[in-house]
């Protein structure tokens, strides 16, 4: 094992990691605006007790997030200093501008949201909503932007020293942003993380109503995640398509990976499930032939670019590639049978009855979680062997005088940490879900000055059963 395979597993894990929180805080906090509104508009206690329990779980989400995401900063400079010298100029704004704009924004108005309940108008506690999640969606916006650089990159011009390009510079900072892979990336991973924050309430909520607690509430919660759940995991298809289209024209080797297609000029199948033999150059498993070309071109008989156009050692590794692609298609897929299922017994006036479907509902959390790690693999794996798409491979991009050793000893250690910090995630959600929302009074639900009172809301009062 040599230090950039190290360092590629390094950041691959520390990013993992990290990229469970940030989903589950923006999906959250459209929950938490359209509970807000829902409060303003009825008037009615229980959406203000929802509001105040998912906050605190939002909280929690927020600060793991920012924990995790601090230690990527200083891979850069650390594991990654040579693609740091070379992208510093384009990728310091869309970073810089991730801090300025979201992290503060977001921070900011979190503090109001979570300690001004009873202590500012309810017009103003419902702007600092809107604000947390507008600061949690920007901070979605720059991150992407910076990544979908690194897969298409545009408006910048390359230094040369000795011959060899050493930097890139930017020279058109709209064309850096709206780089040709920015907002087809950017609109997939923003519907996934919305249903995160979806399936996490539609699951507490259902451990509830099985466990025969808080029931209204709960009721209440998956009405508004099933209508969530339906509508973003339909929009996750169309999203995932135009994604598709974006990287058969700009990153046709990712995309001859994500199928297994070899072939250099010839209709392309699409496989439900399978494994892909590299060296016979097959995939064995439930194939339908032509169906790649035909949702690509609407026609089954139209060339896709396969692997033999590209040097061997300019292919990705296809099979992680193929696998993990193929995870998050079947829990997309899978999410949308369960929204479709969670609608279809709603409207029959039956939904509550059924408890298998419940159950279902308890472990689909899981689900987009799952879909998002895999779609980050897949993105960043089908990059490979490039860092800078095209330009700077990953071999390149690794801290110059950089020692296995070193990178393995902190492997060792982030891991480490990371086990303790998800220990501590599980136990203080578990405590949290545990502990339920607040109970709720039948007293009005404001004072004269639009503020939450303390007959509305009783954190201290003893939960019922």
């Amino acid at each position: 094992m040599n230090a950039v395979f190290l360092s590629r597993l390094q950041f691959g894990l520390t990013i993992s990691f990290h990229y469970i929180f940030p989903p589950l805080s923006i999906g959250l906090g459209l929950m938490m605006v359209i509970m807000e509104a829902l409060h303003l508009k009825t008037g009615k206690a229980v959406y203000a007790q929802m509001l105040r329990f998912w906050t605190g779980i939002f909280a929690l989400t927020f600060g793991l997030g920012v924990a995790t995401g601090i230690v990527m900063e200083f891979e850069f400079g650390t594991n990654w200093a040579n693609y740091s010298r070379f992208v510093g100029d384009v990728f310091g704004g869309p970073l810089a501008m991730e801090g300025i704009f979201a992290f503060f924004l977001e921070s900011g108005f979190l503090a109001i949201l979570l300690f001004g309940h009873d202590k500012v108008g309810k017009w103003l506690h419902f702007f600092s909503t809107v604000m947390v999640f507008l600061g949690s969606a920007f901070s979605a916006v720059w991150i992407t932007v910076a990544n979908s650089w690194m897969q298409t990159p545009r408006g910048f011009k390359l230094v040369y020293k000795h011959g060899q390009p050493v930097a890139a510079h930017v020279t058109n900072f709209a064309q850096v942003v709206f780089n040709p892979s920015s907002i087809d990336r950017l609109t997939h991973t923003f519907v996934g993380a919305l249903l995160s924050g979806a399936f996490l309430v539609l699951s507490v909520s259902a451990f509830y109503l099985l466990r025969r607690r808080h029931e209204d509430c709960a009721r209440r919660c998956i009405k508004i995640a099933l209508v969530v759940a339906m509508g973003t995991s339909l929009l996750q298809l169309l999203t995932g398509d135009f994604n598709a289209r974006m990287i058969a024209r700009y990153q046709p080797a990712k995309l001859a990976a994500f199928e297994g297609h070899f072939k250099a000029d010839a209709p392309a199948g699409m496989s439900i499930m399978g494994w892909v033999d590299t060296k016979a150059q097959k995939v064995y498993g439930l194939r339908i032939p032509g169906m790649l070309s035909w949702l690509l071109y609407w026609n089954p008989k139209h060339p896709v670019i396969g692997l033999d156009h590209f040097k061997p050692a300019d292919r990705p590794p296809v099979n992680p590639v193929f696998q993990s692609y193929h995870i998050m298609v079947a829990m997309g897929m899978a999410m949308i049978g369960l929204a479709l299922l969670g609608c279809f017994f709603w409207w029959r006036d039956s939904l509550w009855r059924q408890r298998w479907l419940l159950w279902a509902f308890v472990f689909s959390a899981i689900a987009p979680l799952i879909a998002n790690e895999a779609g980050w693999f897949s993105a960043e794996v089908g990059r490979q062997p490039w860092i800078v798409y095209g330009i700077l491979k990953t071999s390149q991009g690794v801290s110059p005088h950089l020692a296995a050793g070193e990178v393995l000893a902190s492997i060792i250690m982030f891991s480490f940490i990371y086990l303790l910090l998800g220990a501590l995630f599980v136990f203080l959600l578990t405590r949290k879900i545990l502990a339920g929302p607040p109970p709720v009074s039948d007293a009005p639900v404001a004072d004269g000055q639009g503020k939450l009172t303390d007959a509305v809301l009783q954190p201290n009062a003893r939960l019922s059963a």
